[in-house]
């Protein structure tokens, strides 16, 4: 395959000339938001700290919109020239970042046995899309599954057991007509669930559906879309039966509502980001609960959230003041305030060690949940050209959930546009 290539700044050129500390640098840092989170603010004060240690440097964190935007907004200031030094994006924008040439392996920058041994101590499965031909060019951050919350009161209302969340399809099914309320006009006001469809989060949930069926939606190549599948297809058809059933509202549902719909007692459960944890927790005026994600064949979530990158067009004082901010972004204490404060998953062990963090999980169980669940997590929907490939998988599914197309029918076609995108790489 044929890459992007520039003429990229050595790393090492300021030991060589004898540097013996680290020099000043001036730090551009994107960030995005994705959750219904005080992020922006616990990124401002996290990057305050580590400003404060560091008066050598100047760092200017910049909010950049949410994931989509702040990568557009990535690549075009790094294709101008003029990148951040350090950024936080999606981890599946790993391959079109590489693609790009914008972006340097952080294990050619952390080199020491201290270095390796840093990047060897995070959760391997949050390293699966942080790595690329045996190099680690991205550091996890903003890292999440989705879960499922469920409104305990109304377990209690249908007389369900408010400790047992549904753990298979056929039970959310069947849990989810008990939690399907509606008037005397037979109009419903409580839906038994809600699982978005539409767009990026709806293909990012649809990958969890197609894990827990024992198959996975792409591989490590970025070379590989696997969307006409017998487990796509019995994910797809699960969708549809929830509509059909009448446990959830037929045609299309937009993931950022979500949680608004479950607050406000609209749905008696929902299938959202971990990262939304802390907005429910704050906002909840019920008892309520957080379980695996039901599965078909067995517990399966995709992982999604962002990373850390340094950008190539640096200084090797700038890569060097970027990566001491990287290690102390994702230091114990900084990880442990991110994480009490959003709800993402810390993504160290020995972040969760952290007094912080015990005490947290003690008053708040349900943060364990989307943790306990990584060992059945798979990466999340990934491929080079991603926009244009991933678009086929959410067309198929929209118009599969509008009623617009037959499962079968619609991932066949979409099968069909993303090999034709991926031809030149294989």
């Amino acid at each position: 395959m044929t890459f992007k290539t520039k003429t990229a700044i050595p790393f090492g050129i300021a030991a060589l000339m004898g540097a013996t500390t680290l020099s000043a640098a001036d730090l551009e840092f994107y960030f995005p938001v994705g959750v219904n989170a005080p992020a922006v603010a616990t990124i401002q004060e996290l990057t305050d700290e580590w400003a404060a240690m560091n008066p050598q440097h100047t760092v200017k964190a910049i909010y950049a919109g949410n994931y989509e935007e702040t990568t557009t907004k990535a690549l075009t200031a790094a294709n101008a020239g003029d990148p951040p030094q350090v950024a936080v994006l999606l981890s599946i924008d790993l391959f079109t970042l590489v693609e790009e040439d914008v972006i340097l392996p952080i294990s050619d920058i952390a080199t020491s046995e201290e270095d390796k041994a840093w990047i060897d101590g995070f959760y391997p499965s949050f390293m699966k899309d942080s790595q690329f031909e045996g190099k680690t060019y991205a550091i996890p951050f903003q890292r999440s599954t989705p879960v499922f919350y469920y409104n305990k009161d109304a377990f209690r209302a249908a007389g369900l057991d408010p400790e047992a969340p549904p753990t298979t399809w056929d039970e959310m099914i069947e849990v989810g007509k008990k939690l399907t309320v509606k008037d005397d006009n037979g109009n419903v006001t409580q839906w038994g669930t809600r699982i978005p469809t539409l767009g990026l989060g709806g293909a990012w949930l649809f990958g969890g559906l197609v894990v827990s069926k024992g198959d996975v939606l792409t591989t490590d190549t970025g070379t590989e879309a696997r969307m006409d599948t017998p487990a796509t297809v019995a994910s797809l058809e699960f969708l549809l039966d929830l509509a059909k059933e009448g446990v959830m509202a037929p045609g299309g549902i937009s993931w950022g509502d979500t949680p608004k719909a479950f607050l406000e007692g609209q749905t008696a459960s929902i299938w959202t980001s971990t990262g939304n944890l802390a907005f429910i927790e704050e906002n909840a005026e019920f008892d309520w609960g957080v379980g695996f994600l039901p599965g078909g064949d067995g517990p399966g979530a995709p992982i999604g959230g962002g990373n850390f990158y340094i950008f190539q067009d640096t200084t090797d004082e700038e890569r060097a003041a970027a990566l001491d901010f990287i290690k102390f972004m994702s230091s114990p204490a900084s990880a442990a305030k991110w994480s009490i404060a959003t709800g993402y998953v810390a993504p160290r062990p020995d972040t969760w060690e952290t007094p912080e963090m015990k005490a947290y999980v003690e008053r708040l169980p349900q943060a364990l949940v989307a943790l306990e669940q990584l060992p059945y997590a798979e990466r999340e929907f990934a491929t080079f050209q991603r926009a244009k490939v991933t678009q086929y998988l959410v067309d198929a599914i929209e118009s599969v959930v509008t009623g617009n197309a037959e499962p079968a029918e619609a991932l066949k076609k979409a099968q069909e546009g993303a090999d034709d995108v991926l031809g030149e790489y294989n």
